[in-house]
């Protein structure tokens, strides 16, 4: 389903991934062209083979596209190369990025693409996995026992493919008690702890320092919005939007409130202390701010048609400064979002775009995350993404970039073939 607001009257529509059934000439010669330019990533040729083999099960019809299956699915499989492969063999990762970013480019970058970034969770029955724990996790909606990774996505009026990956970490993970199961895990001895907020910053600056991928905005919910390391970490670069979520408790006022600076003695040294002159002079909640606004203030847009009909929000906004330990931080555009009907509920957004943009612009930007949702839809209902089993670390990296090539190629054979052509997908076993 592909929602008006990128289809209509913003910056550009970003196309929607639709599959046909409809067979294409050389499926499997196709993808040994684009095998071919990672064939210097592996050091042996059996490497290159197994490489093959496991994206081609990702393609397969298999019910269950985890290491097993896919061997077994093969003609000679071996289970056990093929899991030595995914878990063990020398990757040359570094160079297999450099070189996917680089064709994504070639088929989707853009001036004014938009680098998005999200989690994704993945249920897991043992305690064994690299980073599993009871945590939250997006996919079911609740607290269980999963692994979590951080990803990047990419999006243009050309399309949209994950670019990057991170797994996340628990803290608990680098503790003495779990020393054994890093062991186990292969996890470097050189890794530590990283807030999701910190590895997309990681990200983000790689591909800042690559240079390869053009764009104009950044995306993040509410974990990243809130995350002064993240803010700062795109604030830091030149001409560079961000529109993220922020929660609900999320303080701010409306008017510049005055404040001074007072200066005092601690400790010997010279110290101040900013307060506000008038204490009355409290931040509200963006809630509260919601709730006070005037119907007449609120446009009705239509977002999508869903399957009882139109899918529709009211939208306002609101040039705010942000609040920071009860004192005036940053001036900022405040998107507020809310349902129809007698009990609204309501969403908001940050962002740092000038003051001369459009309320359409911003609007269009709280539409573009689904790009990434669609990502993670997509590599799992198609190419097996959570159907993994692997345990150490350098599997789960390998897993989930033989994911994201994989998807990326259907992109590319839909943009070679033109904006008509469908594609088969499913190769038989």
């Amino acid at each position: 389903m592909l929602p008006d607001i990128r289809c209509n009257e913003y910056l550009y529509s970003v196309p929607k991934f639709d599959l046909g059934k409809s067979d294409i000439k050389d499926f499997m010669k196709e993808l040994c062209g684009f095998h071919e330019q990672f064939a210097d990533c592996f050091q042996r040729s059996e490497s290159r083979e197994h490489f093959f083999n496991y994206m081609a099960g990702q393609f397969s019809p298999l019910e269950r596209k985890s290491i097993e299956p896919i061997a077994l699915a093969l003609k000679d499989g071996n289970v056990r190369a093929m899991q030595r492969f995914v878990s063990d063999a020398p990757w040359n990762e570094e160079k297999m990025i450099s070189k996917y970013r680089s064709l994504v480019n070639d088929d989707i970058g853009g001036p004014n693409g938009a680098l998005i970034f999200d989690e994704s969770g993945f249920v897991k029955k043992g305690q064994d996995s690299i980073g599993v724990a009871r945590q939250y996790c997006g996919t079911i909606g609740k607290v269980d026992n999963c692994q979590v990774g951080v990803f990047a996505a990419y999006v243009s009026e050309h399309g949209y493919s994950l670019i990057d990956k991170r797994l996340f970490i628990p803290e608990k993970w680098f503790s003495d008690d779990y020393l054994q199961r890093r062991g186990k895990c292969t996890l470097p001895i050189d890794t530590v702890f990283r807030t999701k907020p910190q590895l997309a910053v990681e990200m983000l600056n790689a591909v800042v320092e690559e240079n390869v991928l053009p764009f104009k905005y950044v995306l993040a919910d509410s974990i990243y919005g809130i995350s002064p390391e993240f803010i700062e970490a795109v604030e830091a670069l030149p001409s560079k939007t961000y529109f993220v979520s922020v929660p609900e408790d999320t303080f701010c006022w409306l008017k510049q409130p005055m404040t001074m600076t007072k200066q005092y003695l601690w400790g010997g040294k010279t110290r101040s202390k900013a307060f506000l002159i008038d204490p009355a002079s409290k931040p509200v909640s963006v809630n509260e701010l919601a709730g006070n606004i005037n119907d007449y203030f609120w446009y009705r847009r239509k977002v999508s048609e869903g399957t009882k009909g139109p899918i529709v929000y009211e939208y306002t906004r609101r040039q705010v400064i942000l609040s920071s330990a009860g004192l005036p931080q940053k001036t900022v555009w405040l998107l507020i979002r809310r349902t129809l009907g007698d009990d609204p509920k309501y969403s908001f957004f940050i962002s740092n775009a000038s003051a001369s943009t459009p309320l359409k612009t911003l609007i269009w930007l709280s539409g573009l995350r689904w790009a990434i949702e669609q990502c993670f839809e997509e590599t799992k209902i198609e190419l097996g993404m959570d159907h993994y089993e692997v345990r150490k670390f350098p599997g789960w990296h390998h897993h989930m970039l033989t994911c994201m090539l994989a998807h990326f190629f259907l992109w590319h054979l839909k943009i070679r073939l033109g904006e008509k052509s469908t594609i088969y997908y499913a190769i038989a076993a």
